[in-house]
């Protein structure tokens, strides 16, 4: 009897919890609550939360290669599948509109990727440190955490940095969610209150021929000048066909609800899965997080500071504040940008003007991951 309830014991989530273990279900619930009460972007930290809860339970192995965390892992992150669904479904939610009317947007989008190439040197530098041993291919995965983009992070993890790909993809996408906390303390720094009360002028009308060619047209430049990106560009502009084209609104309404919702939900537990304590307890973990933020921080100011300058060369008609939408956090970055602009003139109504930077963004990350792949990925 007594070696039964010894084995009962034995079976039991408390003997087998681990402080590593506690500490990580804190960190799953302190993401729930940000999700809920918060709302910081509750459709990606409520089941990120919720997986890490779940992957750090003791014996239940659920985010093992056996358990379901593992196996929706395994098919959809490891083999970069949900990226790709992600960003079909990102084209045909997204309205480029904003883009096409103002192009010069575009230079905000390329602005905010400086941070992924001053992390990468700082990746590197990392190595001088003992415990550190990045690869060029692993300090270009890390890098390009700084645009924001969670799909393209897993994207390119998951071609260049293999055994990084569950750090990776805690980072970008724990930093994407935290966009309302990170973003706006760079902007009243580097923003002056002038500035962010500049209101600007409407956007031109687009015609829907120049919405069909604007997808068509991107694909063409990224074929020609770079295929390595044309997963994630093919993917981002087939969606946004879909929803341009206007003779497939079935196929349009499946990408942008039924598509992304499940993809979201299992993307969002498969990176929890990657929160269990015997693996994200590390000091090349806790890098990765510290380079990750990093990237973010630059890729923002660097977008804001290309606005300043545009702001200027245009004689005041653009807000520079627009700049840090140019990191692919969409919708987020940009409704962050409205927000703050309002702070400053409760007239100012800037979130269609930063979803064109935004949406640049998104291209530019992209291009940037193509870039890093073509030149590592040999």
């Amino acid at each position: 009897m007594d070696i039964d309830l010894l084995n009962l014991w034995n079976s039991t989530g408390l003997a087998n919890m681990q402080w590593g273990n506690a500490l990580m279900i804190s960190v799953g619930g302190l993401l729930i609550y940000l999700a809920i009460v918060k709302q910081f972007e509750p459709l990606l930290l409520l089941p990120i939360g919720f997986g890490a809860i779940l992957s750090n339970i003791p014996v239940a192995a659920i985010a093992g290669p056996d358990g379901l965390l593992g196996m929706i892992y395994h098919v959809g992150i490891k083999t970069g599948v949900f990226p790709l669904l992600i960003f079909m479904g990102v084209g045909a939610l997204t309205d480029f509109s904003a883009l096409i009317a103002r192009p010069s947007t575009l230079l905000l989008g390329a602005a905010a990727q400086f941070g992924i190439f001053v992390t990468l040197l700082g990746a590197l530098a990392l190595n001088y440190i003992p415990g550190f041993d990045f690869s060029l291919a692993d300090a270009s995965a890390i890098a390009i955490i700084g645009g924001a983009d969670g799909p393209t992070a897993i994207f390119l993890a998951s071609r260049l940095s293999p055994d990084l790909l569950g750090a990776i993809a805690v980072a970008a996408y724990s930093y994407m969610a935290l966009v309302p906390i990170i973003q706006p303390p760079i902007m009243r720094w580097l923003v002056t209150e002038e500035e962010r009360s500049i209101v600007m002028q409407q956007l031109r009308p687009v015609s829907k021929l120049e919405k069909i060619l604007f997808p068509l047209s991107v694909l063409a430049l990224c074929i020609l000048l770079l295929p390595s990106a044309a997963p994630l560009i093919g993917m981002l502009t087939f969606g946004n066909l879909l929803r341009e084209s206007g003779v497939v609104e079935r196929l349009s309404k499946a990408s942008q609800n039924e598509i992304i919702n499940v993809t979201t939900i299992f993307l969002g537990l498969a990176v929890g899965s990657k929160l269990q304590a015997d693996k994200f307890l590390s000091l090349e973990t806790l890098g990765i997080l510290a380079l990750g933020a990093f990237a973010f921080c630059v890729g923002t100011a660097a977008g804001l500071l290309m606005g300043k300058l545009m702001s200027r060369l245009s004689g005041g008609k653009i807000n520079p504040l627009i700049g840090a939408a140019g990191v692919s956090a969409v919708p987020m970055a940009a409704r962050v940008v409205n927000k703050v602009g309002l702070e400053s003139n409760h007239h100012n109504f800037l979130l269609m003007h930063a979803m064109g930077p935004n949406v640049a963004g998104v291209i530019g990350s992209a291009v940037a991951a193509g870039i890093l792949l073509a030149l590592v990925g040999q």
